[in-house]
């Protein structure tokens, strides 16, 4: 996929996870992220998008600094990894000297329009050092209550049901439901985010 991704008409920032659940990395998981970086900078894609906690929820600075050393010279974006933390303000701080271009958050909560007021106070303390990007249920019906708050930077999936296959999703293979981005949603998106 990151082959793939190389001869996109777009930039692309790839995420960096090697497994669901937590953020709680071992050893053996920092190193597959450390190699996905790697072959993304050769692949010359735009970025990367990470998160690393410890068990307490708290940024892990330690790890995140490895793979943002990794990372060089590629645009960084924290995942959500972000709503996790007890204590947004000090995440959005270690965000910032750890050097990060912006963060994606839901304003830890559920969906980014129940979280907004948050992420109106963390744009407000980022003051210009770091990008605040919503994310979470983001779509063209409900960017303009972000793009009102000077938020440019939108996350969407943008997707749409694409498919039923209860025999796949009976066999424990995937989800009953698949889902597909939809070009029609993301011009929609990229429209609403510019207040047109």
């Amino acid at each position: 996929m990151i082959d793939a991704a190389r001869n996109s008409p777009i930039p692309v920032m790839a995420m960096i996870r090697p497994r669901a659940g937590d953020f709680v990395w071992s050893p053996t998981e920092i190193r597959a992220m450390r190699a996905d970086i790697a072959a993304i900078r050769s692949a010359a894609l735009s970025g990367v998008v990470l998160g690393a906690s410890r068990p307490d929820g708290r940024l892990d600075t330690e790890t995140l600094s490895t793979l943002l050393a990794d990372a060089t010279g590629l645009s960084t974006t924290l995942h959500r990894c972000f709503d996790l933390t007890p204590d947004p303000f000090e995440a959005l701080e270690q965000a910032v000297a750890l050097g990060f271009h912006r963060i994606l958050t839901s304003g830890q909560a559920v969906t980014a329009t129940q979280g907004i007021a948050l992420i109106a106070e963390l744009h407000a303390r980022a003051a210009g050092r770091i990008t605040i990007m919503p994310g979470g249920g983001i779509t063209p019906e409900n960017a303009p209550r972000f793009t009102a708050l000077g938020l440019r930077d939108l996350h969407g999936s943008c997707s749409v049901a694409a498919r039923e296959d209860t025999v796949i999703s009976g066999f424990g293979f995937g989800p009953a439901e698949r889902r597909q981005t939809s070009a029609r949603l993301v011009q929609a998106l990229v429209t609403a985010s510019k207040g047109e």
